[in-house]
């Protein structure tokens, strides 16, 4: 029997799912969340807000240090107390309570318990079976994953969960993985204190990134006195006490107090019921550019569960287009992947947006990459000293757009939206001078990218015409 029928039922409370029900009760539908944990999904309590709470504050003050007059305001050292209760604010002591409230005012229905389909529009919590007029919505996330080596499990390693509400800094900390997390963990316990190495599988960190970005930010974590271990494997974790050991695929071994494995993340598909509608659990929920589930009408994933890209503001980008279809806005379509914005937030910075230069000449754009310094401007110098890194486009020159963007530096991270906005609308190259960047922001970069660009066709053109001659 069931207890309650709403229009739309979001399985998971992350953020896709608070916009999708937000933006959904706003048009006058009536919607239920079904979250079993916390409201606000793993971006607000164990990945993106706490881990930015700790690097942050090791950051302002190098930022004082490296500008007079405020460096010599700023000689004391890193309070590590105040950055681990300043992070706890930030995620609110774990207590969802005023994801709640928002979802009180307006008037969206919260079902505590673990949600699974159970048939045709009906969702099982517990006990209860609700019911879907319209739409099931699964945005459960994702979890994180735990490679097959030999005594991991055993030795309780860290996952983002641990590593970003710890109540203590590990005096020596291994991390596996170098991607996002595998880095701004690396990076903030370092700041905090700890001994760190950090143990990447293939030749560079950062390896989905341009291959500039990784080694700049190996070099700066080396000068920091990480210990970067690249092209290596863990084979054989043990831990005895208070002690973590790890054997390398290089015949070497590691030691420390805590182990954060950061290799990637799973889907949940296994948990939701799938079988009971006819499809089979995958390792992501596999939807069409309508993000409809197998091409079921009533059917929806959004965000980590549907395994398209695995960022916040991606599930919210979906969770907004689908929103739009649900109330049916036909003319409504995704972009794919070549618009999404990427940032890690270590120092340096990287921020990219689109296709690196490999990934572009992969699928087959006549494209070529025009790199700056990323200080190599006057505003930059406001920043202080050491500030380097590089400022890339990829330009399509067959269709005379970007495709591409990736700049590294310190704080670089807002300058990703300018790049985003161009790939987006496929402004026309030669249409950016029009974009005139104001004196004296770091902003002058994209005058600086172009001048380098017409600098680089101008020469070849002078060197074909000398070559005629």
């Amino acid at each position: 029997m069931v207890a309650e029928s709403f229009d739309v039922i979001v399985i998971g409370g992350g953020p896709g799912a608070e916009v999708l029900a937000g933006r959904m009760a706003k048009k006058g539908y009536a919607i239920a969340i079904v979250e079993s944990e916390l409201v606000g999904g793993e971006c607000a309590y164990y990945a993106c807000m706490p881990s930015k709470a700790l690097l942050r504050p090791a950051q302002a003050l190098a930022e004082a240090r490296r500008v007079p007059g405020a460096a010599e305001a700023a000689g004391g050292e890193l309070d590590v107390a105040a950055v681990l209760r300043r992070r706890d604010e930030v995620i609110h002591e774990l207590d969802d309570s005023g994801q709640v409230e928002w979802l009180d005012e307006r008037g969206v229905a919260l079902i505590r318990g673990r949600g699974r389909l159970d048939g045709e529009r009906q969702v099982r919590v517990g006990e209860k079976v609700y019911e879907a007029r319209r739409a099931v919505v699964i945005a459960v996330g994702s979890s994180p994953v735990l490679p097959p080596i030999p005594g991991l499990a055993e030795a309780k390693p860290w996952t983002n969960r641990a590593v970003t509400t710890a109540e203590r800094v590990p005096e020596r900390l291994i991390v596996l993985g170098a991607g996002a997390v595998g880095v701004e963990m690396a990076d903030a316990y370092a700041t905090l204190g700890s001994s760190v190495a950090l143990v990447e599988a293939l030749d560079r960190l950062v390896p989905n990134e341009e291959e500039f970005a990784g080694e700049q930010l190996r070099e700066a974590f080396v000068n920091r006195g990480i210990d970067v271990r690249v092209g290596v494997r863990a084979e054989r974790v043990e831990r005895d006490g208070g002690v973590v050991r790890v054997q390398l695929s290089d015949q070497t071994e590691l030691a420390g107090n805590e182990l954060l494995v950061a290799v990637g993340r799973r889907a949940r598909s296994e948990e939701l019921g799938l079988e009971t509608v006819g499809l089979k659990p995958e390792k992501f929920v596999q939807v069409d550019d309508r993000l409809r589930v197998d091409g079921l009408p009533w059917l929806y994933a959004i965000g980590d569960a549907n395994g398209r890209s695995l960022l916040t503001h991606v599930a919210k980008y979906q969770a907004h287009a689908l929103s739009e279809m649900l109330d049916g806005n036909t003319a409504v379509a995704l972009e794919g992947e070549a618009h999404i914005p990427r940032v890690v937030f270590t120092e340096p910075q990287l921020a990219a947006v689109g296709l690196t230069l490999s990934a572009a000449r992969e699928r087959g754009f006549n494209a070529r990459a025009y790199d700056v310094s990323t200080s190599g401007n006057a505003g930059a110098s406001f920043y202080g000293r050491n500030t380097e890194g590089t400022s890339r486009i990829v330009v399509d020159e067959g269709a005379g757009v970007l495709v591409g963007a990736t700049f590294t530096g310190t704080d670089v991270a807002e300058w990703i939206h300018a790049a985003t906005i161009a790939i987006v609308s496929r402004t026309p190259i030669e249409r950016l001078w029009q974009a005139i960047p104001a004196f004296p922001t770091r902003s002058e970069v994209w005058l600086k990218l172009l001048e380098r660009r017409e600098s680089e066709l101008a020469e070849e053109r002078a060197d074909r015409g000398s070559a005629a001659a």
